[in-house]
């Protein structure tokens, strides 16, 4: 191949759009000069590198686009340290098989014990397997409802939420509800029942949800639709973060 030729070669990538097979020629090139691979294998070896390109790429958008407080896996999460759980159980959940039912799951337990680990870890995996998933704050979630209705955008907002395969609901029940808002959450999940999935962290029981939302009628009707196709999982155990604490204290008295 000329100067000329592969100079050009290489401008058409770039002008169509194909970084990786352009960063990848030289090897591809050198490959075959060297070797007796054919040009219909190296032409397939380059496609493969940018498809394989393009994989990572989306992947690394739809991690960010979800919006995670941290990257944390399974994988690092101290199953021993919280025996409540059963590992596989919980393991069993990065199948992702939830989202295709549009199941919902509720991690339900105290503070510390890993409910908003476990949920971004399996939020990171369905992203990597490019299902759109978001996470947020139950409560960031009702101020931009609320702020979407003051500015008469509310059926947009909703409709701009539920284009998410999976939301992930953190810390439901950590700061009250009132009524109004409460009714603003409702739509939402209503608009996701049985079409989309959502997971939620609470250290709230069922039982006192009606003090939460400040209406047990609302409450009900929030519990129903998302009790109704759910994988409930009760942590019962210590908090991660007090024995991180006293790591740390034993380690200072050690010194």
């Amino acid at each position: 191949m000329t100067s000329t030729s592969y100079n050009q070669l290489k401008e058409n990538l770039l002008l169509l759009k194909l970084p990786s097979m352009a960063n990848k020629l030289d090897d591809i090139l050198d490959l075959v000069s060297s070797t007796n691979t054919s040009f219909t294998d190296a032409l397939l070896r380059l496609t493969n590198e940018e498809i394989d390109h393009r994989k990572e790429t989306a992947i690394t958008s739809m991690v960010k686009v979800g919006a995670f407080p941290y990257i944390k896996e399974l994988k690092d999460y101290d199953f021993d340290f919280q025996p409540s759980l059963n590992k596989n159980k919980i393991l069993e959940l990065e199948n992702l098989s939830f989202i295709s039912k549009a199941e919902n799951i509720i991690f339900l337990g105290p503070s510390g014990v890993g409910k908003t680990h476990l949920a971004t870890a399996i939020g990171i995996k369905a992203a990597k397997a490019r299902q759109m998933t978001y996470f947020i704050k139950c409560h960031d979630l009702v101020s931009q409802l609320r702020k979407a209705k003051l500015e008469n955008r509310l059926d947009e907002r909703i409709k701009h939420f539920n284009k998410y395969k999976l939301i992930i609901l953190d810390e439901v029940g950590y700061l009250p509800i009132n009524k109004e808002d409460s009714k603003l959450l409702f739509q939402l999940i209503d608009k996701r029942y049985e079409k989309k999935s959502l997971i939620i962290t609470t250290n709230i029981n069922f039982s006192q949800w009606d003090e939460v939302f400040g209406d047990p009628v609302m409450a009900n009707a929030i519990l129903d639709r998302l009790l109704h196709h759910c994988k409930i999982i009760q942590i019962n155990g210590k908090s991660y973060r007090m024995k991180d604490y006293l790591d740390t204290l034993n380690k200072n008295d050690e010194k």
